[in-house]
């Protein structure tokens, strides 16, 4: 009995490397991972299983009744024989794994085989087989591993099932006992230990294929966040050396390289003493990558570096596209081509990817920045006309009444025209710049405003030096006098204030003009505003300007009452916080 188990052992070793070539098939990964089998997926795995229980058949052992001798397994067996084998590990894991149909359909294919082969037990271990398949499918439990001590007794349930069928079935009874009474347990627990051991080993694989899978992409992921910085500013020497530092420090090659479509943007790594920064690249696999847009594993001694004694041995060359334009190319060099495997390969292609898009990016944040700054400069464009009309209409006015007054204020539309000059062109202008400014405007309104209008300044004078978009203040003053003040007969204010709040710092424009209703304030800034007085243009244009250059908590603040003035207010951060 002893001895029998010994083989049996042997035997059931021999099957068991049968689970490691399993691993390397889809349907049997779906049926461990996922339990989700097509119909061909599970056709397949029937016909597998099928044939795993026909080859543990033939790696059993034919015992004699009669003489007690064992021999090997023949294509047919006298009266007297039957057979010791391991059948019923691979029927149990078709169940426990696939369910009743891929149970049952293993069981069929084994069970029926072996009745073909004789011997006075064929009716009853076929039978057995089968029912092996529907003991075993009674425990499949979905999304559910099965554990190595459950698999033992399962496997040992379904042959000791078996050994009772035989003793039910097969004829004459005393053979039937005198082989179960042999072969009944070394099978019992042979075939428990292979169904164990079985399972054990695909788990094993298949974890750790996830496991290596589940590092990959963590490794990506973290690249990608440490990379995704740099590549943003594009393509240049500095971001290529800090991408190639990060790829050197997490994959660890023997160099990491980066290139344009002629030099080579950075090298990291041994033979860096000849493929040197700004220098042009030195393989003619690069060139080709560039040519064809394709990745190129380079093999041992065909790097064809033109430096003799190149210590490079091979390498993964990716290419780096932009709007369909290879522009470069990301290069991965080993030892030798033994260090190159399908999973780095799979790792460098997604990676030439991950960078390609985040160039992509970079481009389109790009255009939008030029997009947004020409959008700004085409909204301070169009507040020149809007003013230069306005004050026009009040020298004209003024030159046959009072040339000098005029005189005066065509002094103050000069400096405004060249402080408009100076604004088309620049993002920011001083505090002190945009007052001077606006004051250079009032003189000319307060010519038409005679002892009508008192212009109130409330400045912090340690904020003359903060920065704001040009076109700013002016505008919101003039609102306030042509839709505020345009109608009162006298006493009319215009207050402007700047204040401090640490942080940032809030500019205010006050009148005590007739107000504006409650339904126009929540329009006014966030469109144009057809009326009889205005288009609200100069709001509009202010608050999104304000918007586009701080954030939405720059936007313009209105508050007003019919009839008791309106405030303007915005905030802008300081500098040392914009910084």
């Amino acid at each position: 009995m002893v001895d029998l188990l010994i083989t049996m052992l042997e035997r059931v070793g021999t099957i068991i490397a049968v689970a490691f070539i399993l691993t390397r098939f889809r349907f049997f990964k779906n049926m461990v991972q996922h339990d989700k089998l097509d119909k061909k997926q599970k056709l397949a795995a029937i016909v597998f299983f099928g044939f795993f229980g026909i080859l543990g058949t033939y790696f059993g052992v034919a015992l004699n009744t009669d003489t007690l001798q064992f021999n090997s397994v023949s294509a047919e067996l006298v009266a007297d024989e039957a057979i010791a084998n391991s059948r019923v590990i691979g029927v149990v894991i078709a169940g426990l794994l696939g369910g009743y149909r891929v149970g049952i359909g293993a069981g069929l294919i084994a069970g029926i085989h072996r009745m073909t082969l004789g011997g006075f037990t064929d009716i009853a271990c076929g039978v057995s087989t089968i029912v092996a398949g529907i003991v075993a499918s009674a425990f499949h439990r979905k999304g559910k591993i099965v554990r190595p001590i459950v698999a033992f007794g399962i496997g040992s349930l379904a042959e000791a099932t078996q050994m009772g069928v035989i003793l039910l079935i097969a004829r004459p009874f005393e053979k039937a006992f005198t082989l179960v009474e042999i072969i009944g347990i070394p099978m019992i627990l042979a075939n428990g230990v292979g169904t164990a051991l079985f399972l054990l080993i695909v788990y094993t694989v298949v974890g750790e294929e996830e496991k290596v899978t589940a590092l990959q992409a963590q490794k990506t992921l973290r690249i990608a966040d440490q990379t995704l910085g740099h590549m943003r500013k594009g393509i240049n020497t500095t971001t290529s050396l800090a991408v190639c530092n990060i790829l050197y420090r997490e994959l660890q090659p023997s160099a990491v390289a980066m290139t344009s479509k002629t030099d080579i943007l950075a090298h990291v790594g041994i033979a860096s003493d000849h493929h040197r920064v700004n220098h042009p690249f030195r393989t003619h696999e690069t060139k080709a990558v560039i040519q064809n847009g394709g990745l190129i594993v380079v093999t041992d001694g065909t790097i064809h570096c033109d430096y003799p004694d190149c210590p490079l041995g091979a390498a993964v060359i990716a290419p780096l596209i932009q709007r369909g334009e290879t522009i470069g190319t990301l290069k991965l060099y080993y030892p030798s081509e033994k260090a190159i495997t399908n999973v780095s390969i799979e790792l460098i292609s997604g990676l030439s990817s991950l960078l390609s898009n985040q160039l992509e990016i970079a481009q389109t944040d790009r255009a939008y920045q030029l997009a947004k700054e020409a959008e700004i400069k085409a909204l301070q464009a169009q507040m020149s006309p809007h003013f230069l009309f306005n004050s026009m209409n009040i020298i004209i006015s003024l030159i046959r009444t009072n040339p000098d007054q005029a005189r005066k204020l065509l002094t103050s539309l000069s400096y405004f025209l060249r402080q408009n000059v100076t604004g088309t062109t620049a993002s920011k202008v001083s505090l002190e710049q945009e007052l001077a400014q606006v004051r250079a405007y009032l003189e000319i309104i307060e010519a038409r405003f005679v002892d009508k209008l008192t212009i109130q300044y409330v400045v912090d004078d340690n904020l003359l030096t903060e920065m704001i978009p040009p076109f700013t203040l002016q505008p919101i003053v003039e609102n306030a006098i042509r839709h505020g003040i345009n109608d009162m007969e006298k006493d009319s204010i215009i207050k402007i204030t700047v204040h401090d709040l640490v942080k940032d710092f809030e500019i205010k424009v006050e009148d005590n003009g007739k107000g504006i209703p409650p339904e126009r304030i929540l329009l006014l800034g966030l469109d144009q505003i057809e009326s009889e007085t205005g288009t609200g243009m100069g709001l509009f244009n202010i608050n999104r300007r304000m918007m586009m250059t701080f954030g939405e908590q720059a936007a313009l603040s209105i508050h007003s009452e019919v009839s008791n003035g309106t405030a303007i207010s915005f905030r802008i951060p300081k500098m040392e916080v914009n910084a």
